[in-house]
């Protein structure tokens, strides 16, 4: 975090449709504690997040800010403009979520339904409907990047060719080493790979109209379709270390002195699976049981999503109260 002059910064590529709201300037001048930084796009030093505490410091008549600079080009940039005004502060008006969605998708084709949604405040389905009726002026990619940052085929049916191809010559190859070359996912492998073992053609028996992989299964809750509108684009598991974070929510009062917190501290713990351990895991399964494990790894899987999902609504709620 850094103070810089106020006449460095230049005006915010704002998702905001009508600009700035002058009530909401006026309330945040009158503000006795000092506000929040704001975030700058380091290479333009043009505003991400905070247009409305620049123009409270102008009329404040102050000449510095202090502010948290973002590294990434002009694009990320607005894609992090729309995801903090959908967060905090003065929220997005829905005309201003959806063109602001509109823009992502011109911009990015290839980018999925989720992953547009979890920027935007909006539900899949509308994304869906939005992509649709932008498709006719829209380049559109054979592949979507989801929320996890993997790109899939939009048609596997290439995919899974290839995947046949690839178990063809490498008959012994590991589920990961098939995903890799073919470039699909592994549970696309998995079903591949299953299905040439029973005889079965892994293309045939995989319907034109069946889901894509990677994506999610049909029909969540209307709850569960809330949620995805929130929760913030998956982290990189790599080098993410549990022992830190359940050491914090044991020294946390409003967790440790409650049965509830307690009970889930002692399930956190029975369940944590880290990264290191996982080799570990997997060299211990015996190849005629794989095929149940990659299951069972699925559904626990599922379950996680499942309960991050609930979390980030419980959280969107609290940090929203009339939404």
């Amino acid at each position: 975090m850094q103070t810089v002059p106020l006449s460095a910064l230049l005006p915010a590529d704002s998702p905001r449709l009508a600009g700035e709201d002058e009530k909401h300037t006026r309330r945040l001048i009158e503000i006795e504690a000092e506000l929040p930084p704001i975030l700058v796009h380091r290479g333009t030093m043009r505003v991400i997040d905070g247009m409305h505490r620049l123009r409270a410091a102008h009329a404040s008549g102050r000449k510095e800010i202090r502010v948290r600079f973002f590294d990434g080009d002009e694009n990320e940039a607005f894609l992090h403009a729309v995801r903090e005004n959908v967060t905090h502060g003065l929220p997005l008006s829905l005309d201003d979520r959806r063109g602001a969605a509109r823009r992502i998708i011109a911009a990015n084709p290839n980018l999925s339904d989720r992953a547009i949604a979890g920027w935007t405040g909006l539900s899949d389905k509308t994304i869906s409907a939005l992509r649709k009726r932008s498709s006719a002026e829209t380049p559109q990619s054979s592949k979507r990047i989801g929320v996890d940052g993997r790109a899939r085929p939009l048609n596997s049916t290439e995919g899974r060719r290839r995947a046949m191809e690839f178990l063809t010559a490498h008959p012994d190859a590991s589920l990961r080493e098939i995903a890799a070359g073919a470039g699909i996912s592994v549970g696309t492998a998995h079903d591949v790979r299953k299905q040439l073992r029973r005889g079965e053609d892994p293309i045939r028996s995989h319907p034109s109209g069946a889901r894509p992989s990677g994506t999610a299964p049909p029909g969540p809750s209307p709850a569960s379709r809330q949620v995805i509108a929130v929760r913030r684009p998956a982290r990189d598991i790599a080098g993410f270390d549990p022992g830190p974070l359940l050491e914090s929510f044991l020294q946390d009062p409003a967790i440790r002195q409650s049965e509830s917190g307690r009970g889930m501290l002692r399930w956190l713990h029975k369940h944590v699976v880290r990264e290191a351990d996982v080799e570990q895991l997997v060299d211990a399964v015996p190849p005629h049981r794989a095929d149940c494990l990659i299951t069972f790894a699925e559904h626990c899987a599922g379950v996680w999503h499942s309960m991050a999902d609930r979390l980030a609504a419980k959280q969107h709620l609290h940090d929203n109260p009339g939404a």
